[in-house]
């Protein structure tokens, strides 16, 4: 599958989200700047994270308004893989790609650290490496990843199984309501997480447990990277 990255400015994750798909796919996905008004044919879009625009007014806020967005929003609206990790999220919850919002840590500070995810539902198209329950590692990076959404849209989210990773066993590092960790959008093909996947995907890393993420995105379940 062929695979984009979004660029902004500010971003810092890009390269290592650069490095991830490629060593998983075995290509290099296409860089898409954020003035770009169209997106190549592509089968999954990922926005990394990092600080875009400085987080000012809000995280993602500026980002979310760029002209790269209404191509993204087009992608998803096709049914193409779209995909935000940490200020990923935040730009797609900002654009409307996703419910809720994302507010300060409940601690005030920064952290980054390793969590424990459970994988609520392996069944999506960002989780199927995966099984239902499955606790798996990955580090967070963020100082506004406090997920809150209010109860009509928890009770959406819950009914629809649009809840795909919480933070297990006591580990959730910003106060997000449910420990939830990660969503995808009604159809499943728009995933928002604040953990990064792509900062534990070989053994150098000291593990390779967010390798499911790609693979599964990138549907190269039980398939060699060409």
């Amino acid at each position: 599958m062929k695979s984009a990255v979004i660029l902004l400015p500010g971003l810092n994750r890009d390269r290592d989200m650069i490095a991830a798909i490629t060593k998983i796919s075995g290509h290099a996905p296409v860089t898409v700047w954020q003035t770009d008004t169209e997106i190549p044919d592509v089968d999954l879009v990922v926005i990394p994270g990092g600080f875009s625009f400085g987080d000012y007014l809000r995280c993602g806020a500026i980002a979310a308004r760029m002209p790269v967005m209404d191509a993204i929003r087009r992608k998803a609206e096709a049914g193409v893989r779209v995909m935000g990790v940490c200020n990923g999220f935040q730009i797609l919850l900002e654009a409307g790609l996703l419910p809720g919002a994302l507010m300060r840590n409940a601690s005030l500070n920064f952290v980054c650290k390793e969590v424990k995810l459970e994988v609520v539902s392996a069944q999506t198209a960002f989780t199927s490496a995966y099984t239902d329950g499955q606790v798996i590692r990955c580090p967070v990076a963020h100082h506004d990843g406090n997920y809150f959404a209010d109860t009509d849209t928890l009770q959406r989210l819950n009914g629809n199984g649009q809840v795909v990773f919480r933070y297990a066993e006591g580990t959730n590092p910003n106060g997000s309501v449910e420990d939830i960790a990660g969503i995808v959008n009604e159809a499943g093909n728009v995933l928002g997480m604040m953990p990064h996947p792509e900062n534990l995907i070989e053994p150098a890393h000291g593990g390779t447990d967010g390798r499911g993420v790609f693979e599964s995105a990138l549907d190269l379940i039980g398939k060699a990277a060409a």
